[in-house]
């Protein structure tokens, strides 16, 4: 399928910061793209050719950096990265600042922070497009990754049937907003007190009606797991959380996925995990690198489905 030739998204905003920017027939959409990007990435050589985008990070990163530079330079763009690991945005002048500032040098922000409202202040203030490398409420360019290799694997997603054990954090709350949009049955398993939030839920729910997806909260692992087609989990505790790790570590060890888990999924279920990963706490050694095991297909994927936002947006 040619670039001309894929369907239109619709877009109602020019920034990526939680995944419901698009439609579900944009969604289906970005995914189309991303798969002609993937076998023929020759053809948007020259999308982002004279545009410079900035990469804002308060968060470490090995996927989400190489990817997002790779894919933008072998686009023809050009990378500007700020480390703000030691002082984060809004610490030595204002948020609005920066974006005002940015928006006069370069075409696009892609930004990796603890808070949402963060990049939320970042679009306000910018007539770029924003893009989310992730943030504690939502990680846009993981989920569509995730999807998109599902997708690679078995066909269509509609009824498709994924669940997730762990943490309803913010890896989570983009599967959530995708599978409605995809038409994807999704179960969500967590300990009490660490589901997903109510109205992530709820809005996934509304859009849910549209594409026949189901969302579905469990509080038994294997309940969620029993005939899934893929089985997704994520680390226990995410980056700003480390002071809970001990407890954490306590509450989610009933979350483990591990062979006995995986029995309960369906015979040809793949492994998912958006990494890094910690073998023997959320995941065993035996699963992460086993042949169920589809985690270095979706770090590949970031690649394609960053590009793809990328030639949306710009």
């Amino acid at each position: 399928m040619t670039a001309s030739a894929l369907p239109a998204p619709i877009l109602f905003s020019n920034d990526l910061l939680t995944g419901a920017e698009w439609n579900p027939a944009g969604t289906r959409g970005l995914l189309q793209l991303t798969a002609d990007i993937k076998a023929r990435p020759g053809r948007y050589a020259s999308t982002l050719q004279g545009k410079f985008i900035a990469l804002i990070f308060e968060k470490p990163s090995l996927r989400t950096r190489v990817t997002f530079e790779v894919g933008i330079q072998s686009m023809g763009g050009s990378v500007v990265f700020l480390d703000h690991s030691q002082a984060r945005l809004g610490e030595r002048e204002s948020i609005a600042d920066v974006a005002r500032n940015l928006e006069r040098w370069v075409q696009g922000i892609v930004a990796r922070v603890y808070d949402q409202k963060v990049l939320e202040e970042l679009a306000v203030n910018a007539d770029i497009p924003v893009i989310n490398a992730l943030s504690d409420r939502f990680h846009p360019c993981q989920a569509l990754a995730d999807y998109f290799t599902l997708e690679e694997k078995f066909g269509s997603l509609r009824g498709f049937k994924l669940a997730y054990v762990g943490d309803g954090n913010n890896v989570c709350h983009s599967l959530i907003f995708l599978a409605a949009r995809l038409g994807v049955h999704l179960r969500v398993a967590t300990p009490p007190n660490y589901e997903p939030a109510a109205e992530v839920v709820a809005e996934a729910k509304r859009v849910a009606r549209e594409t026949r997806a189901k969302i579905e909260l469990f509080s038994d692992p294997c309940e969620a797991v029993g005939g899934a087609q893929g089985v997704y989990t994520d680390s226990w505790t995410s980056m700003g959380f480390e002071a809970e790790e001990k407890a954490r570590n306590a509450v989610f060890q009933p979350y483990q996925v591990n062979r006995e888990l995986m029995a309960h999924a369906a015979p040809d279920a793949v492994f998912l995990h958006c990494l890094p990963a910690h073998r023997g706490l959320e995941v065993t050694a035996g699963v992460l690198d086993g042949r169920q095991s589809v985690v270095l297909d979706q770090s590949e994927n970031r690649m394609y489905v960053q590009k793809a936002i990328l030639h949306m947006l710009f």
